[in-house]
């Protein structure tokens, strides 16, 4: 998933929300619009933006290539990075551009962080002036469907091909993890991502609250009732989850579906194949988490939070489940108790006729960096990314962030969080059995507005009941499917 974020004070990492306006003007739009009742011309835009040119200045001249400068960058160019301000901070990357600015003492590097990246950077496509490296995440991500359709992402493949910061004789992408390389990749071999961040996704929970529950994580949807029944004697909600942004959801709900239906079900909804959303693994896995609402075992009020007041609810014990990804560990650290000690697990599954074993989980790359087609220095920019995936940049970013890198290693003497130790050891267990669903990649917005806030938010928020929510889905996945001016991709 790339990765999406609320805007919010606190930051947050790459899934979901809305400007410090809260549920304002902006918010009430986006979700009329999600739930049809008025148009927002969002793609449409983007889109426009996306196809437009300009004209802007020249482009840097290359530079001498050599050992250290495999890239041949203009050595006294300037570079210029926007990052995502998000749940990740902005420290890594800075610590990053400061070794930039040592190996290029003559350049000079414009560094800036914002929550409001469309917004932003948009008009700056429009004029064909964008910035030379873009961690494109977070509410306000710009659609990289439509980036890639219209041609406006430089391919990243010089900078995947070029000798390893560390070890001259390894390729840079001999040096990542397992899919990195794939979920940048659209169609054919071109890669237009680098997702930094390698995120783990599945149900967060505390060890020390399900011990005093004398309960295990539990395998079977039967083992996960009668553990929220104990956690509601208890005063204690079994679950809650971002509200305002239900697209968090499918951080466990997706992986689910794979174990019970098998992966080819999640290929083929983000395939938008006909009557994907209708197949019975789907639909058994909404009736389950239908009777989370059913049963009263969602937190009270949680449709109406956002993702930073349902962590601090769920980081509180007042919810013993959430649903979300690797970034919850810093961007909860104020308030998670010192004595929570934090885990995740997979997803529970249904029962023992589910096809993938307990475990299946969903990791994937986050935190998707971009180079734009017509950045001024798109060589600049690569070579950022470069550093960035150096040992000793990961392991910065993985100590003080508590989440992996797409660099494969980096953990080495390094103290591991109980999160990130969790998160390392439900990936050793997954083993081949991990999934990565590509929709929210490929269709932001038929992800967040139609299917999450739409259709799953209205679930389980029990205004629509499963089927009606299957079917409302469908439907906006068979817009999508017949929508020619959106770029259709499929799995290969």
């Amino acid at each position: 998933m790339g990765s999406t974020t609320a805007e919010n004070d606190n930051g947050a990492e790459d899934i979901g929300a809305t400007g410090p306006e809260g549920v304002g003007r902006r918010d009430l739009i986006k979700r009329s619009a999600a739930l049809g009742l008025i148009t927002v011309p969002t793609m449409s835009f983007l889109s426009a933006c996306a196809s437009s040119g300009g004209d802007g200045e020249e482009k840097a001249e290359a530079g001498e290539k050599t050992a250290k400068n495999p890239l041949a960058v203009n050595d006294s160019a300037r570079m210029e990075f926007v990052l995502f301000d998000g749940g990740f901070g902005k420290e890594y990357a800075e610590d990053a551009v400061k070794i930039y600015e040592k190996n290029f003492p003559k350049a000079s590097v414009k560094f800036s962080a914002t929550q409001k990246i469309q917004s932003t950077l948009q008009p700056r496509f429009n004029q064909g002036t964008p910035p030379d490296l873009i961690d494109n995440s977070g509410a306000e991500q710009m659609d990289m469907g439509v980036l890639v359709g219209k041609n406006q992402l430089a391919d990243l493949t010089p900078l995947l091909d070029a000798p390893s910061y560390d070890d001259a004789d390894k390729k840079v992408r001999d040096t990542l993890r397992p899919g990195i390389v794939e979920m940048g990749q659209f169609d054919g071999d071109p890669v237009w991502i680098m997702y930094y961040a390698y995120t783990v996704y599945g149900v967060w929970y505390s060890r020390k609250a399900l011990d005093s529950l004398d309960e295990q994580y539990p395998e079977t949807w039967d083992q996960m009732l009668t553990v929220c029944e104990k956690a509601k004697k208890k005063g204690m909600a079994g679950w809650t989850y971002a509200g305002k942004y239900p697209y968090y959801i499918p951080f466990s709900l997706y992986p689910m579906i794979a174990k019970v239906g098998g992966r080819e079900v999640l290929d083929s909804i983000d395939n938008l194949e006909p009557n994907a959303w209708k197949n019975p693994a789907v639909k058994a896995c909404f009736d389950a988490y239908y009777e989370l609402y059913q049963k009263g075992y969602i937190l009270k009020g949680t449709p109406g939070l956002d993702h930073i007041q349902s962590q601090t609810a769920w980081a509180e014990g007042k919810a013993l489940f959430i649903p979300n990804g690797s970034w919850v560990e810093n961007e909860s650290a104020k308030v998670i108790p010192s004595d929570f000690d934090l885990a995740v697990s997979a997803p529970t599954g249904l029962d023992s006729s589910d096809k993938m074993p307990f475990g299946t989980i969903w990791a994937s790359g986050g935190e998707p960096f971009i180079v734009p087609a017509k950045a001024k220095n798109g060589a600049g920019g690569m070579e950022q990314l470069r550093i960035m995936l150096s040992e000793a940049s990961s392991r910065n970013f993985t100590s003080k962030v508590k989440s992996l890198t797409a660099y494969n290693g980096g953990t080495d003497g390094i103290t591991l969080t109980p999160g990130l130790e969790s998160g390392v050891a439900a990936l050793e267990k997954a083993g081949d059995n991990v999934v990565n669903p590509r929709i929210q990649d490929w269709y932001v917005q038929l992800q967040k507005e139609q299917i999450g806030v739409a259709g799953l938010g209205e679930m389980m928020a029990g205004r629509l009941t499963p089927a009606e929510a299957i079917k409302k889905i469908q439907g906006f996945a068979d817009a999508a499917a017949k929508d020619s001016s959106i770029k259709h991709y499929k799995h290969q």
